[in-house]
């Protein structure tokens, strides 16, 4: 592995697929720079995902990286149930139903209309006049012009093809659906049982969204268990909204920019964008920039100058971690897309641009942002090449990340958790100890895998502390050591 992969500070999460699910495929990414391997529920069997994601943690342990498993939950999608494509053309008048349509007069409507089915019950009840109907991400629009007991009348505004088991977005209308479905639950359950280290939720609407899915996990897990960390998807009106609540709630977010383009305003994406990485960091949660980041690579070796601009404006907001999704999932060059997203971190991050002038702010105040902050600060007067620390939980880890330190940061700890956790956390190296070291021990070993690895050099000097577990108990800055 390549040393300037190794000190990359902005983490890379990519969706596995039939391009990227083999061990040997895993192993080349993961020296390329993939840190976060995300498992889209949406698709695959059990069989599949359980296969995939040992290749995964194998590919890893031979590599000798931390990498985490993000299981991503499908959520209340609302998709076509057609038997056939169908052709709609700007300015057509189509109808649309739903499942609970009644069948015998279904099929008489059939004779004389092109009929859409979606496969949610009770959603013509919830429709209005005017309201915006966008299937396969808006690619094909229709608007509502009347309405009956039995269906919509649609008008075309944006042509294609339908085709059976395609997204539909209803952005205008209030439709009552639970954040987890049924499916979501049996996914969930699965998903724990295979040890995956986040789980990240769609449609998030509200805090109470987490509280839940939480409660889910420990009712599965036991209560005292140490949790996947969850992800919360902001990619609903709704959630923009609510976001200082659900930030408060949750352990870290996702920048879903496909279905936010759709549900909200595209003309404000990015400012959506900068405003939720800008808020996510102020409330100490890590944030990821998901969707059409590199999506040219899903079919040609390079990007775009725009796909450039647009990984390199999300390094230089702070976002903790970029994320590919068709691009590693079913693209022509997984490994490549992998290798050109870290290459424009590192450049990014070696920039004048991405250097911040003062440590972020942190919209509150105790013993370990202290510490954390008072490690920081201490790096930088006394120009340190690295801040080494032992965390058992990783809290103080995520906290010192936070400040966006212009120095490695070495993590060790013997939770085999919180190993592949801090995977995600912008600048962290984690290292997995001994479960009998000291922390002190641990703390000199992982100095001595750093030198081994080209990290560190002798006469290097590096910060040292001792964290802990949220309690605040042993909290330590234990000072400066030449190595």
């Amino acid at each position: 592995m390549q040393k300037n992969i190794l000190t990359k500070r902005t983490k890379i999460v990519a969706t596995i697929g039939p391009a990227s699910e083999s061990q040997q495929t895993l192993e080349k990414m993961m020296r390329a720079g993939l840190n976060v391997a995300r498992f889209n529920f949406s698709h695959g069997t059990y069989d599949w995902h359980k296969s995939v994601i040992a290749n995964v943690k194998n590919a890893a342990q031979q590599v000798g990286v931390s990498v985490a498993v993000l299981a991503d939950l499908q959520g209340p999608r609302i998709r076509t149930k057609i038997k056939n494509d169908i052709v709609i053309k700007k300015g057509d008048i189509v109808r649309l139903c739903d499942i609970t349509t009644d069948a015998e007069y279904k099929r008489h409507l059939e004779k004389d209309y092109t009929v859409i089915t979606i496969d949610c019950a009770h959603m013509i009840e919830h429709l209005s006049i005017g309201d915006s109907v966008l299937i396969e991400d808006g690619l094909m629009s229709m608007k509502v012009i009347d309405l009956t007991d039995t269906h919509a009348v649609m008008e075309v505004l944006a042509g294609g093809t339908v085709k059976n088991h395609k997204g539909v977005n209803i952005p205008d209308a209030e439709i009552p659906l639970p954040t987890m479905t049924q499916k979501d639950l049996t996914d969930l359950e699965f998903a724990l049982s295979q040890g995956v280290d986040y789980v990240a939720l769609s449609f998030v609407r509200r805090a109470q969204d987490i509280v839940d899915l939480r409660r889910y996990m420990q009712k599965i897990l036991g209560k005292d268990a140490h949790l996947p960390k969850i992800i919360a998807k902001i990619e609903r009106k709704e959630a923009l909204t609510n976001l200082t609540a659900i930030l408060g709630a949750v352990d870290a977010v996702m920048v879903a920019r496909g279905d936010l383009g759709i549900e909200a305003d595209p003309a404000r994406v990015t400012l959506y964008q900068k405003d939720i990485i800008a808020k996510s960091l102020k409330h100490l949660r890590p944030v990821i920039v998901a969707t059409q980041m590199l999506a040219s690579m899903e079919h040609n070796p390079r990007p775009t100058r725009a796909e450039i601009a647009d990984v390199t404006n999300a390094v230089i907001d702070k976002a903790d971690a970029t994320m590919l999704s068709a691009e590693s999932t079913v693209g022509k060059y997984p490994v490549e897309t992998i290798r050109t997203m870290a290459t424009i971190a590192i450049e990014t991050e070696a920039s004048s641009y991405d250097d911040p002038d003062e440590a972020l702010t942190v919209n509150r105040s105790n013993d370990e942002i202290r510490v954390a902050r008072g490690a920081y600060e201490f790096a930088r007067e006394m120009d340190a090449k690295a801040i080494v620390m032992y965390s058992e939980s990783g809290y103080t880890a995520r906290l010192l990340s936070h400040f966006r330190p212009q120095r490695m940061i070495f993590v060790g700890t013997t939770n085999l958790r919180t190993y592949h956790q801090l995977a995600l956390v912008w600048g962290v190296t984690p290292f997995l100890c001994d479960a009998d070291e000291s922390r002190r021990n641990c703390i000199d070993e992982l100095i001595d895998h750093a030198q081994k690895r080209g990290l560190l050099v002798k006469g290097d000097l590096v910060v040292s502390v001792v964290g802990s577990t949220q309690s605040g108990k042993q909290l330590e800055l234990l000072g400066t050591k030449i190595i």
